[in-house]
């Protein structure tokens, strides 16, 4: 047995193997063992998810090894990247070929098959999930096959946001956009300003999120616009810079925590973030972590946070040394009065037929993924208690 845990250390297992990929080749042959030898598989970029969707007895496969830039095409604005590539790792590459993500989190700590396995995003009224720029994988599948998955095959719909649960991913074919430049402004107001100008701040900008502070009861709001200006290098701090994309939506996140993120719909935000305040104030007094309130745009992707509708997102952290559970678990009862749907990379503590209700496509999404793994081969003890009975 081997040990295995994520990025926080909060998730952990015993699993019989981990295997580092280093070719498509071998992708297959494990995925072909594991199907012959009616053990698990799941696979792993940079663990930096907070939901338990790697987590196994059986096998593990780190997919570090297929990282890096496979081929761009500056016309059709679009490029093959490696599976295990970290988000990170292809700004620049991107970039020399005057291309670009249409928008990132936070974080760039992430492989780019997990960020849109889990429908990762960034902010903004007009941007979408990680997912939603998806034109297509290469994946090895169960019978150690190599299979192309693109909007022409019957699978697309539901392998955009695949979850790991539908073969090991190879290959990400992403849809891109021409290079640009990012200018970004900072402030500190008192929450109930924030939120009474939100809409305002929303409209009038490409990006805009907050930060609130219970402690302070304090809010630093963040805008982010396209820009015409030259790069400034140094790069600033967090805040005041002015560069290339890459170069201003990722920012340097070193402290261990654990993460619950909801998606509620636009309309209902300011009502939902007045909602966790006043938890926080009478309930949970002692929390110093910050709650984070971003937009995100609707998309048509089967199990996105946003699909048919645009939403706001509204993230609740704690120190990983610390027992979230209770706060965890309040705050997802609010979220959940207002019609939430939990981030597929961060902790939630819901069932199969909660997120069946919150997902229209939930039962059309496990049909297409038990054609392809009849076998359940890339499930892991999560996965086969959430599934349909």
């Amino acid at each position: 047995m081997v040990r295995w845990q994520n990025w926080s250390g909060k998730l952990n297992a015993n699993a019989k193997d981990i295997h580092f990929l280093r070719s498509e080749a071998d992708a297959c042959a494990i995925a072909s063992y594991a199907r012959n030898e009616g053990i698990s598989v799941r696979t792993a970029g940079a663990t930096h998810s907070h939901a338990p969707l790697v987590a196994n007895d059986g096998l593990i496969v780190d997919a570090r090894g297929l990282s890096g830039l496979i081929s761009a095409d500056p016309e059709q604005e679009s490029a093959w990247v490696w599976a295990g590539s970290r988000i990170f790792s292809l700004g620049q590459a991107l970039h020399a070929n005057g291309l670009a993500l249409f928008n990132q989190g936070d974080i760039d700590e992430q492989a780019i098959a997990g960020a849109t396995a889990t429908g990762t995003h960034g902010t903004g009224r007009d941007l979408k999930n990680l997912s939603a720029a998806v034109l297509g994988y290469r994946i090895a599948t169960a019978t150690g096959e190599l299979i192309d998955v693109d909007s022409s095959h019957p699978a697309f719909s539901a392998i955009r946001q695949h979850l790991g649960a539908f073969g090991i991913v190879t290959r990400v074919h992403l849809k891109l956009r021409e290079a640009y430049r990012l200018k970004e402004t900072t402030w500190e107001a008192d929450l109930d300003d924030l939120l009474s100008s939100s809409e305002e701040n929303i409209a009038n900008n490409r990006h805009f999120e907050f930060f609130w502070y219970p402690q302070e009861d304090k809010g630093r709001a963040k805008t982010i616009n396209e820009t015409e200006d030259p790069a400034v290098y140094p790069i600033s701090e967090e805040g005041t810079r002015c560069a290339w994309n890459y170069e201003v939506l990722p920012n340097y996140r070193p402290h261990k925590h654990t993460e619950m993120e909801y998606s509620i719909p636009r309309d209902r935000g300011i009502e939902c973030m007045e909602a966790i305040r006043k938890l926080l104030n009478d309930d949970f007094p002692d929390v110093q972590w910050p709650v984070e309130y971003r937009t995100l745009a609707a998309d048509d992707v089967w199990l996105s946070t946003a699909y048919q509708r645009d939403t706001v997102t509204i993230s609740v952290h704690q120190d990983v040394r610390l027992n979230e559970e209770p706060y965890y678990r309040a705050c997802e009862e609010v979220f959940s009065s207002f019609g939430g749907r939990p981030h597929w990379g961060k902790v939630n503590y819901l069932s199969g037929t909660q997120l069946e209700e919150r997902h229209p496509k939930w039962n059309e999404w496990w049909q297409v993924r038990d054609q392809m793994d009849p076998t359940e081969t890339f499930l892991n003890p999560y996965f086969k208690g959430i599934r349909p009975e």
